[in-house]
């Protein structure tokens, strides 16, 4: 009998070693290959995929910003515990973060669903100084929100609201309704007009029916920030230029400070520019804000380093309800920061540009831009600089004539100046008195050369506001310079020099050149006489002038440093032609001979002058 169990149990040994053999064999034969297990892990992920975006929407749904709405009673309760009255935004389509797109033929924008607001405008026609398309709007450099209360005790931010968009044509105009709405008739609207090939868009703010659900006892503030792009070579330059600008108190403009960073705080404001040299972004209002808080803020900290933006400004304003409503009128003006352009608008938004005040902003805003816009309509920019500098040197031919035929005199009488010094050396008030009497016989005057050099003063000054914000100029080339606007590099330097960069302009060292030799000509002759107390240095300032012209002007417009150069040229040549063919000097010191001879009548108030020095000088002499 135990033979026989042990005999049992050795042949069930036997059959679980066979059966373990054969099932080890078929999972062996019937394991998955390499193509069935990569879709097998495929699958998985898939799966995980799916669980986390369930779980992502999930936890959004939980939020006010969820991009995924569900339009049903359960989600409008939810959002009703932080949005109020205003959950029912929340629970459209539209609460995504689509943008609506219209343009023309100058602009190109986007607006977003999340805060009704301006995400993107880009000019069409313009570039960067590296070639890429001008943006003013773009990648969250700014930002659009209005605040307000509401009657169940909330603030609410438009910015993290929901607004769904309605784009339409009223005739050739493209209107885009930006809606963020209580009810299907209770609504908050940013209204965009954009008319054709026009940087101008129409721009409006109304609530309509929202009387019982915005509290207007609360301030409702507007507030728009902007931080403006670089968009020229020299980012110094660009930022000199680059201002907040404004229209206060009908008809008062002022700006912030080009330089540091500044604030201001401004009554009835009618528009306001954040300006960027050559483009502006212009917010303006047919109903004035009571009070706008304008800040700007310097964010060009160090010329060598290559910076995104030059200065970030923002300016902040409360809206006033009319019976429980808003309802303002505005226009918003995204384009290139030209007069012409600006002025066209008939709202006076030209006086955002930096023109100069007074009688320099009226000689460009009459002479020069009006004239300089017909040459360059038919001439390359660059010689229409020259033709424009050869007009205004006929133009001031008259007084600049004067000017330097007196130079030439005075020059022509240095031989006698020095005998009167040398004789007069240790009698001050005697050389004065001999010094003007020759001067009166020669028919020469120091006054002569200064009064023509007083009136010529108002047309530089204004030729140098003009060329900086001259668009016209803005990558127009000429000989060597690519952009007459910029400066015209001609090499690199290895290093960066304080005030003057790490570049050579060309124009700028002729331009020195030329004033060097124009210094030379008219205050040569004045080195040779002894240095008068109290008087400038001349020689002084005729290395002085050069050198700060060669460094101050090495990043400003090449334009402006060719006006200076042909400007300096045609000034050595007249001078060259005035010394040689109409100066006489021989007729001159016949002139001062005929007057010795001759007794002078004095007049009474030449006699009284006299008998004056004369007794000024027993004076001296007494002491």
């Amino acid at each position: 009998m135990i033979m026989e169990e042990k005999k049992f149990d050795k042949q069930s040994m036997i059959g679980f070693l066979l059966i373990g053999a054969i099932l080890l064999f078929m999972l062996w034969q019937n394991q998955p290959s390499d193509e069935e297990l990569a879709a097998q892990k495929a699958q998985e992920e898939q799966v995980e995929a799916h669980e986390a975006a369930a779980e992502k929407a999930s936890q959004t749904d939980a939020v006010v910003e969820s991009t995924t709405p569900q339009n049903d009673s359960l989600a409008l309760e939810r959002y009703k515990a932080t949005l109020g009255s205003f959950a029912y935004s929340a629970t459209l389509p539209s609460a995504t973060d689509d943008v609506t797109e219209l343009e023309n033929d100058v602009l190109a924008l986007k607006v977003s669903n999340k805060g009704g607001f301006i995400t993107e405008a880009r000019l069409k026609n313009f570039k960067s100084y590296d070639s890429v398309p001008v943006y003013l709007i773009k990648d969250g450099n700014s930002r659009f929100n209005l605040t307000f209360s509401t009657t169940d005790n909330r603030t609410l931010n438009s910015e993290n609201l929901y607004f769904e968009p309605s784009l339409s044509k009223e005739g050739e105009n493209q209107v885009l309704s930006m809606k963020l709405k209580v009810s299907d008739s209770e609504y908050l609207e940013y209204r965009y007009t954009l008319k054709p090939d026009d940087y101008m868009m129409g721009f409006g703010i109304k609530t309509v029916g929202l009387q019982n659900v915005v509290n207007t006892s609360q301030p409702i503030n507007l507030d728009w920030q902007l931080k403006g792009y670089r968009h020229a070579k020299s980012i110094t330059y660009e930022n000199r230029y680059t201002r907040l600008t404004y229209e206060y108190e009908e008809g008062d403009h002022d700006k912030l400070s080009q330089t540091g960073d500044d604030d201001a705080i401004e009554t009835n404001v009618d528009w306001f520019n954040f300006r960027q040299h050559f483009f502006s972004s212009i917010l303006l209002t047919d109903q004035p804000f009571d009070e706008v808080r304008f800040s700007s803020k310097n964010l060009v900290e160090d010329e060598e380093v290559d910076t995104v933006y030059t200065k970030q400004y923002a300016a902040n304003m409360q809206l006033k309800p009319v019976n429980g409503e808003l309802n303002y009128a505005m226009d918003f003006y995204y384009g290139p920061t030209d007069y012409q352009i600006l002025n066209n608008y008939d709202r006076d938004i030209d006086e955002a540009m930096p023109l100069g005040w007074g009688i320099f902003g009226v000689i460009n805003k009459y002479l020069i831009i009006p004239f300089f816009n017909f040459l360059i309509a038919y001439f390359p920019a660059g010689i229409a600089i020259i033709l424009l500098t050869i007009s205004i040197k006929l133009l001031l031919s008259p007084v600049q004539y004067k000017q330097y035929l007196s130079q030439g005199k005075m020059k022509v009488l240095r031989p006698e100046i020095n005998e009167i010094n040398e004789k007069y050396a240790d009698n001050p008030m005697k050389k004065q008195q001999e010094t003007m009497k020759l001067y009166s016989k020669a028919g020469a005057s120091p006054l002569s050369g200064c009064i023509p050099g007083l009136l010529q003063i108002p047309v530089f000054y204004a030729l140098f506001t003009f060329f900086p914000s001259a668009f016209a100029l803005r990558h127009k080339s000429f000989l060597w310079a690519d952009d007459l606007s910029s400066y015209d590099k001609i090499a690199d330097l290895p290093f960066h020099i304080p005030f003057y960069g790490d570049h050579v302009s060309l124009f700028p060292i002729l331009a020195s050149i030329a004033i060097f030799i124009y210094m030379t000509m008219t205050t040569g002759q004045s080195m040779q006489q002894a240095q008068q107390p109290g008087m400038p240095n001349m020689k002084f300032l005729m290395y002085l002038s050069p050198i700060m012209m060669l460094f101050f002007f090495n990043n400003y417009a090449s334009g402006l440093s060719l006006y200076y150069f042909i400007s300096n040229l045609i000034t050595i040549g007249i001078m060259l032609v005035i010394k040689n063919f109409i100066l006489d000097e021989d007729k001159i010191h016949a002139k001062i001979a005929t007057a010795k001879a001759k007794p002078k009548k004095k007049s009474k108030f030449s006699q009284k002058f006299s008998e004056m020095m004369e007794q000024a000088e027993k004076q001296q002499r007494n002491k």
